[in-house]
C-alpha cells in the first residue's frame, strides 16, 4: 500500500507536463486557461510532496515527478508536432487528354505567414527538419520556440504578411494587363499559407492552363523554394498532363530590384546630406550548420546586399556609413551598426528587412526590436523602411522574371 501513495505525484506530474506544453502553443484565446490549469497542477504537485511524503520518500516522490514530468511534457511536444497540416489540395479534375485552353498559368509562390497565430508552419518546418538531419532547435525547446512565436503576434497584433502579397499579385496582374495581355491567370500561393503552391497549380490545371509558370517570389535559393518546387513535381503534371511548368528562381540576381533600395532611400533622407546618412540592410540569416546544406541561401544573401551598396555608393552614399547585419544566427547584429554610424556622424540611419519580401513578424517586430537596441539618443531618427512590400520597382522585377521564362515557352 505504500507504495500508492506515489501515484498521486506521479499523475499530477504528468498532467504538469502536458498541460505545460499546451499553455505554451494553443491558440491566444485558450492560453489563459492552460495558464491557470498548469499553476493549479503545480500547486497541487507541490502540496502533496510536502505534505505527504518526509526523507528519502521525498526525494523519491521529487525523482519520479521530474521523471514523470519529462514524460508528459516530451510526448505532448511530440504529439503537438505531429499534427496534421489542415491546409486541403484541391482533387485534380482535367481529363490527361485535355490539351487546356491555351493560356497561361502564373503562380506566384512565397513564404507565407498566417495573419494571426497558427504555429502549423513551423510544425512543418521542424519536421522537415528532423527528416534532413539539419540540426535546429532540441525537441524541449520547440514549445517555447512557439510560445515566443505566439508572444510576437500579441505584440504586433496580426502580420501583414499575406494582405501585402495579396495586393502585390494584384498589381502584377494589373502590370500584365497594362501591356495587353487579357490572357495570363494569376494564382497565389505560399509555403506556410493557405493555398499551397501545389494546390494553386492544381487550380490553374483545372482552369485550363496549357502552360504554368512559377513565380518565386523569395530572394534566394534555399529549403523553402526547394520545398514548394517538391510539392509541385510530387503532382507530375508534366509527366501526366502534358502541361509544360518553368520556374523563375529567385530574386538575388534582380538589378531592379537592387533599385528599389536606392529609389526608397533617396525618398527618405529628407534634408539630410546622402553623406550623413547612414543605411542598414538587414539579412535573415541562417545557422553554419545549415550553409553545408544550403550554402546559396547565406551566399545570394550576401551577395544581393553587396550588390545594393555598390548601388547606394555610386549614387553619393558613403561606403562607410553602409553595412549589412544579420537578424539571427549570425553576426555582426544591427544594433553594432547602428552604434558605428552614431560615432561617424551619422544624422539618421534607414534599415530595411533587406531579405523579406512583404511585410511579416520579421519585418514588423524581431528587425525593430534588434535595430533599437542599440545605444543611441531617444531622438536619434532610426527609420523602418520596412521590406519589399507592393512597391512599383519590386512588381517589375518580378514580372521580369516571369517574361523571361514565358519567352521559353
Amino acid at each position: 500500500m505504500q507504495y500508492l501513495k506515489y501515484l498521486l505525484p506521479i499523475g499530477l506530474s504528468l498532467i504538469l507536463g502536458i498541460t505545460l506544453v499546451q499553455y505554451f502553443t494553443v491558440h491566444p484565446l485558450t492560453m489563459s486557461l492552460y495558464l491557470l490549469a498548469t499553476c493549479l497542477v503545480l500547486f497541487m504537485l507541490v502540496f502533496v510532496l510536502a505534505e505527504g511524503f518526509k526523507g528519502k520518500q521525498l526525494w523519491i516522490g521529487i525523482a519520479l515527478s521530474m521523471l514523470l514530468f519529462v514524460v508528459g511534457y516530451l510526448g505532448t511536444t511530440r504529439i503537438f508536432l505531429n499534427r496534421e497540416d489542415p491546409r486541403p489540395v484541391p482533387e485534380i479534375t482535367r481529363h490527361k487528354d485535355d490539351p487546356g485552353l491555351g493560356h497561361t498559368a502564373v503562380v506566384y509562390f512565397t513564404h507565407g505567414e498566417p495573419e494571426t497565430y497558427d504555429p502549423i508552419g513551423w510544425i512543418n518546418q521542424f519536421n522537415e527538419f528532423e527528416e534532413q538531419g539539419i540540426p535546429f532547435v532540441p525537441l524541449a525547446a520547440k514549445p517555447i520556440f512557439i510560445f515566443q512565436l505566439r508572444n510576437k503576434y500579441l505584440e504586433v497584433g496580426k502580420s501583414n504578411h499575406g494582405q501585402m502579397h495579396i495586393q502585390m499579385i494584384q498589381s502584377l496582374e494589373d502590370a500584365f494587363r497594362a501591356e495587353g495581355d487579357t490572357s495570363t491567370k494569376f494564382y497565389i500561393s505560399f509555403l506556410d499559407d493557405y493555398p499551397r503552391p501545389d494546390a494553386a497549380v492544381i487550380d490553374a490545371l483545372n482552369d485550363g492552363a496549357s502552360k504554368i509558370v512559377v513565380s518565386e517570389v523569395f530572394l534566394t535559393i534555399s529549403n523553402h523554394t526547394a520545398e514548394g518546387e517538391e510539392l509541385i513535381k510530387e503532382l507530375n503534371i508534366e509527366q501526366e498532363y502534358g502541361v509544360p511548368i518553368l520556374y523563375t528562381g529567385p530574386l538575388y540576381d534582380s538589378d531592379t530590384l537592387k533599385s528599389m533600395f536606392l529609389a526608397r532611400a533617396d525618398a527618405n533622407i529628407g534634408e539630410t546630406e546622402k553623406s550623413r546618412v547612414g543605411v542598414l540592410l538587414v539579412g535573415h540569416g541562417q545557422p553554419d550548420e545549415w550553409d553545408e546544406e544550403w550554402s546559396t541561401e547565406t551566399e545570394q544573401e550576401i551577395g544581393f546586399r553587396e550588390g545594393v551598396l555598390q548601388l547606394l555608393a555610386d549614387n553619393g552614399y558613403h561606403r562607410e556609413n553602409m553595412g549589412l547585419a544579420w537578424m539571427e544566427f549570425k553576426e555582426p547584429k544591427p544594433a553594432e551598426n547602428v552604434k558605428e554610424f552614431l560615432e561617424n556622424g551619422v544624422e539618421k540611419v534607414l534599415y530595411f528587412s533587406a531579405a523579406i519580401s512583404a511585410d511579416a513578424i520579421h519585418s514588423q517586430y524581431d528587425i525593430p526590436v534588434l535595430v533599437h537596441e542599440a545605444d543611441v539618443p531617444d531622438s536619434y531618427p532610426l527609420i523602418n523602411l520596412g521590406a519589399w512590400n507592393n512597391d512599383p520597382i519590386v512588381i517589375q522585377a518580378i514580372k521580369e522574371k516571369i517574361d523571361q521564362q514565358m519567352e521559353n515557352f
